[in-house]
């Protein structure tokens, strides 16, 4: 099939490459010049493990091209997918300008009939407005043009985005026309040869499938977060309390590892998007709302077991964090635990060096100089009265301890994830803490 896949930032880029290589011809869009002189030389823009090797195979074999030229694109594609940002707005809703400025591009281009997809993370709705702005640019051309739209949401976890895309738990496509629906099927019939499901709904019930769903993921994660803040209080290990709650299939063990809060570019803002579409509508989501509340208390967590050893005023101290991006597998920082946290320890006039193995151009852009970077993980303990650890990257996993032990000034680990064992981190001689365990 003949694909544009319009805006090449996180889920454009890697469902554009995906699609190319089950065989289609995949044309990118974007306005940033740059991004698509990068692209066409092969320099990828984010951090995503297996993505670079299948852009450049699908390039070289001239599936996957890209282009700041929307026209192009929309002539030469039937399936016009919309895959840009769609930010949160100051009140926390979904800003739409550039999905509707795409719609728009697309209204003002097309000679010929269109399958356009809402990629893009969209309130309920988006869709009948994507369909009335095509409609009101046909209109001032004079023309009536059939065109039909679909919602296709993603459900891609970064760091493992590629996976997730060839081998998905589900399809979700919402639109109102049969026709539409088996071509839509077609297209990710490769992608479910496991018997995995297909899901046909209208188009306001898949558009709402995809906040409901990162919502209850957002909803376990501050559930488990709140739930290890009490274990702390009451002297309860939380890490035997996630075994014996996730040995319940009703529960599972997905999405309750207790940590130091969510972040990255989809939970923090769909859980606000759906909160201000509630209040939009009168109705108010308490749930979500506890949810987006426990989530912001709990990224001061780990500031507050710094304060508890050393007190309030920092001044002098110097404090080693490993790990900047929200989650391991990603430079992403949108949103990140770490944000707030050296914010925190800035203010409060520590000296903090940084460690990531692949967030730190995404960490110069936020605290440019303000704090150092290490290139390896061990640079930057040497004389550090603390270390800090906010990501779960597998190298921080099993760190030789005694080295650890022998740079830091104060043998005091803080764990935002939990990867070490109290007990035997205190026979080691270290002052050790997670979230919510018990020595």
């Amino acid at each position: 099939m003949k694909i544009a896949m319009i805006g090449t930032g996180y889920v454009g880029l890697v469902s554009g490459t995906c699609f190319a290589e089950s065989g289609n011809d995949v044309i990118c869009v974007d306005t940033d010049v740059k991004k698509i002189e990068d692209l066409k030389n092969g320099i990828i823009p984010i951090y995503e493990p297996g993505l670079e090797g299948l852009v450049k195979r699908n390039v070289e074999e001239e599936r996957l091209t890209f282009t700041t030229s929307l026209e192009e694109a929309v002539s030469k594609c039937l399936l016009l997918f919309i895959a840009v940002g769609t930010p949160p707005g100051e009140d926390g809703s979904a800003d739409l300008q550039h999905v509707i400025a795409v719609a728009r591009g697309i209204g003002r281009s097309m000679t010929e009939y269109k399958i356009i997809v809402d990629k893009s993370t969209v309130p309920v709705g988006t869709g009948e407005k994507v369909k009335a702005v095509i409609k009101e640019e046909l209109a001032k051309r004079g023309e009536n043009i059939p065109f039909d739209v679909v919602s296709n949401p993603e459900f891609l976890k970064e760091g493992n985005a590629i996976d997730d895309f060839m081998k998905p738990d589900r399809v979700v496509i919402g639109c109102d026309d049969v026709r539409t629906g088996e071509l839509m099927k077609e297209l990710y019939s490769p992608f479910v040869r496991t018997g995995k499901p297909i899901l046909v709904m209208d188009i306001a019930s898949a558009e709402m499938t995809k906040y409901a769903a990162n919502a209850m993921l957002a909803t376990k994660i501050s559930f488990m977060n709140d739930i290890a803040n009490l274990c702390e209080i009451l002297g309860v290990d939380i890490s035997q309390v996630r075994q014996g709650i996730g040995s319940d299939s009703r529960i599972g063990y997905p999405f309750i590892f207790p940590g130091a809060g969510y972040g990255g570019s989809c939970f923090p803002k769909d859980v606000q998007a759906l909160v201000r579409t509630a209040s939009q509508n009168s109705y108010k989501l308490e749930i979500l709302e506890a949810v987006e509340a426990v989530n912001y208390r709990q990224k001061k967590v780990l500031f507050s077991k710094v304060v508890r050893r050393f007190g309030e005023d920092l001044k002098g101290k110097t404090i080693a964090v490993w790990g900047l991006a929200f989650k391991p597998n990603t430079d992403d920082m949108r949103e990140a635990p770490s944000i707030v946290l050296i914010e925190q320890l800035l203010a409060a006039g520590a000296k903090v060096r940084a460690y990531d193995p692949e967030a730190v151009k995404e960490a110069r852009k936020i605290f440019a100089e303000r704090i150092s970077y290490g290139k390896k993980s061990y640079d930057i303990l040497e004389g550090a009265d603390a270390l800090v650890i906010v990501t779960e990257w597998n190298e921080f996993r099993r760190p030789d301890l005694d080295k650890v032990k022998s740079l830091l000034k104060n043998p005091i680990i803080l764990d935002g994830r939990n990867l070490f064992e109290p007990k035997k981190m205190q026979e080691l001689g270290f002052d050790y803490e997670g979230i919510g365990r018990r020595l």
